[in-house]
């Protein structure tokens, strides 16, 4: 049973939907039979790599908040995190932009490391506060789930990958998906958003019957 998970690495609710997810597949009898392929999924297209400042001034400027605002909303999707495990520390994120970091994740799904790259972006970007648009930051991530060094230098240095993050992209546009995380199963189940655990694992169970 394939389940396909559209999402972004700088989704504070990816990584989110991502925990609850495999809270489902803990308890779904049929683990061993789900094979899951991450998609790429950008937020903000446009967005211009900026260390020097603050998301939280980030977000107040792009949605035209009050800044004390955008700290507050950051400080509950924290404790929203930290109720699956998660810690997240906005204070140290930098504002980036993700389509090079979704291009290392289609090369690590070239070896089978699709889902550990997501997780090694997801820490990176919400808890270690890196830059995730930097070269050497990903080229440190990628060698430490077991990607060759020269390959992703090769992949970063020029735009291999990008026409595959550009499909993932135009394919969610094709089916009407707005937002992320998105998890389809088998073509026909959706889930939108970091859903409760139980909703994805009815959903799993669902899914599954349509196979046997």
């Amino acid at each position: 049973m394939k389940v396909e998970i559209w999402s972004d690495v700088m989704c504070p609710f990816c990584y989110i939907g991502k925990r609850r997810f495999e809270e489902a597949l803990a308890q779904f009898p049929n683990a061993d039979k789900v094979e899951i392929t991450w998609k790429s999924f950008q937020l903000n297209p446009d967005q211009v790599t900026d260390p020097t400042i603050s998301i939280h001034q980030y977000l107040a400027d792009i949605k035209g908040w009050q800044l004390d605002y955008a700290k507050q909303l950051n400080q509950q999707v924290s404790d929203m995190a930290q109720s699956v495990g998660l810690h997240y520390d906005f204070d140290r994120a930098v504002v980036a932009n993700s389509f090079d970091a979704h291009r290392l994740v289609q090369l690590a799904k070239k070896h089978n490391l699709g889902d550990a790259a997501e997780e090694a972006l997801f820490k990176a970007y919400f808890t270690e506060g890196k830059n995730i648009a930097d070269n050497n930051t990903l080229i440190a991530l990628g060698t430490s789930i077991g990607l060759d060094a020269d390959e992703l230098k090769q992949v970063l240095n020029t735009d291999a990958y990008a026409d595959a993050v550009k499909h993932d992209i135009e394919e969610a546009q094709q089916l009407g998906i707005r937002g992320v995380p998105f998890f389809v199963m088998n073509d026909k189940y959706a889930v939108s958003g970091a859903q409760p655990t139980e909703v994805f694992l009815q959903t799993l169970e669902k899914a599954f019957e349509d196979v046997q």
